[in-house]
């Protein structure tokens, strides 16, 4: 299975959020995010574990519990399961997600 991304339309979010599903199976999912500059990802948790690509841009990484990091192209982050995180963007940003297993909430 593939997808194209270019074939995928992205989902409006607010604020300047948006939101691609790409590839995924019950199992895993990669998700595609488009973060403007001063956009807030609010925290938030879930059961899923999460890695994190920073594609592009800069933010600020928060994770209860933990100190505070900034991250930038390249970078890549884990959440684990349940943990209470989120993120302040210092820059337009675009990440990639991936979830295990799946976001079934992300499915309409």
């Amino acid at each position: 299975m593939y997808t194209e991304n270019r074939n995928v339309r992205p989902e409006d979010l607010g604020g300047g959020v948006s939101r691609k599903i790409l590839s995924y199976s019950k199992n895993l999912m990669t998700v595609e995010l488009h973060f403007p500059k001063g956009g807030i990802g609010a925290p938030h948790s879930h059961p899923h574990e999460q890695i994190g690509y920073i594609v592009s841009g800069k933010l600020v990484y928060h994770e209860e519990g933990e100190a505070d990091q900034v991250l930038g192209t390249g970078d890549t982050y884990y959440v684990k399961p349940d943990a209470v995180h989120g993120i302040d963007v210092l820059e337009d940003t675009v990440l990639l997600d991936i979830f295990t297993p799946m976001r079934e909430d992300f499915i309409k």
